[in-house]
């Protein structure tokens, strides 16, 4: 049987758009994590610029790209990771969804993908694209469980994702004990980072802080900086797999366009934003999880990341998107969207104005108290 694609997440949830619209303003749209809020204005000035349009631009990234993302590093993490060991990615989801592919081509004798039981979908898609066995490990509140992966699991492991901070619970995995499976079972972890910006209990970490040897680190200028429109990333780590993806990438023609390189470049040599950001985040996850908590709802703050992720006794994560929609006119995720564990959950993506947030709060206060 050919390969039909399943329906893709988020137009799952049209049908509660009308419910939404019936109130002043339209909807408000907390489902998907797409910011709102302003690019550094020093970096939409480089883009403006358009250094380099005319040719075409190194698939492994620029120097200066290269370089900015390693000094991040450096200042964030306090790592030294050399311009070798970096290389660029056309967004990181075309990256999460093709890593699995790259690396079976070199490994074909493993099958399978491990990935976080409650997690992004595009780790299993990733798989399934290519062919591979999709299997779902076990997350408890202290992030993945590694010992409740089957030894025979294991053996015929390719891939290790883990995302910490986590979408969508917003908790944060031992990325140690994570590096330290990896090793000890031959596996290449790939740790997903993009959130690493707003860790909210602890200081925010990498992977790479525990070495580079089989594992590699993904980041994302999408949510760092509001840029989620101009596609641009970077993975970083083992030396040995980072040139192996940069080689067959070239050969697929994956390039991230000059004038959004010297842009990318530009917002990580910025941190001034981020902090700015951070506040806007930290203060509207506050004003929704007292809000929902003061009407019955389970809204714990995250230990990082821009969601909350939501319970309400009597009601799986489609009921709360129900009530929430009809309630407050805002749109949240049901969390059967990140795997059949979150079946009694819901996400909220807090990237609405300070001043929406407000009024999807105060309407759920009035109309479910």
């Amino acid at each position: 049987m050919s390969f039909v694609p399943p329906p893709y997440p988020y137009d799952r949830l049209d049908g509660l758009k009308a419910l939404c619209a019936q109130h002043e303003g339209g909807l408000i749209d907390c489902s998907i994590g797409t910011p709102i809020d302003p690019p550094p204005a020093g970096a939409l000035e480089i883009l403006a610029e358009a250094r380099g349009a005319r040719g075409y631009p190194p698939s492994i990234g620029t120097d200066e790209y290269r370089d900015a993302c390693s000094d991040w590093m450096q200042r964030r993490f306090g790592i030294e990771i050399p311009r070798s060991q970096v290389a660029a990615c056309v967004g990181t989801k075309e990256f999460v969804a093709s890593l699995a592919h790259h690396l079976h081509l070199r490994h074909p004798e493993r099958d399978t993908v491990l990935f976080p039981a409650i997690s992004y979908p595009t780790y299993a898609m990733g798989a399934t694209l290519a062919g591979l066995r999709a299997v779902a490990v076990r997350v408890t509140a202290d992030g993945l469980d590694l010992n409740s992966i089957d030894p025979a699991d294991a053996q015929r492991a390719l891939l290790l994702w883990s995302n910490s901070p986590s979408n969508p619970t917003g908790g944060c995995d031992n990325l140690a004990a994570v590096a330290a499976w990896g090793r000890s079972h031959n596996v290449v972890v790939a740790s997903d980072e993009c959130y690493v910006e707003f860790s909210w209990n602890r200081p925010g970490e990498t992977i790479l802080s525990h070495g580079t040897e089989g594992v590699i680190a993904v980041h994302s200028i999408s949510k760092r900086s509001n840029l989620a429109g101009i596609r641009a990333g970077f993975y970083a780590g083992d030396p040995d797999i980072v040139s192996y993806l940069a080689s067959v990438r070239q050969h697929a023609g994956l390039m991230v366009p000059a004038p959004v390189q010297a842009m990318v470049a530009a917002a990580y040599n910025d941190d001034e934003h981020v902090k700015v950001q951070r506040d806007r985040y930290r203060k509207r996850l506050a004003v929704l999880s007292t809000a929902l908590e003061a009407v019955g709802y389970s809204a714990p703050l995250p230990n990082g990341g821009f969601y909350l992720w939501i319970s309400k006794p009597g009601l799986d994560g489609w009921g709360i998107a129900h009530e929430l929609a009809a309630a407050s006119g805002m749109l949240v995720s049901p969390g059967e969207l990140y795997g059949e564990l979150g079946f009694a959950y819901a996400r909220i993506a807090v990237v609405q104005s300070d001043a929406l947030i407000g009024v999807a709060a105060q309407r759920i206060v009035q109309n479910l108290a």
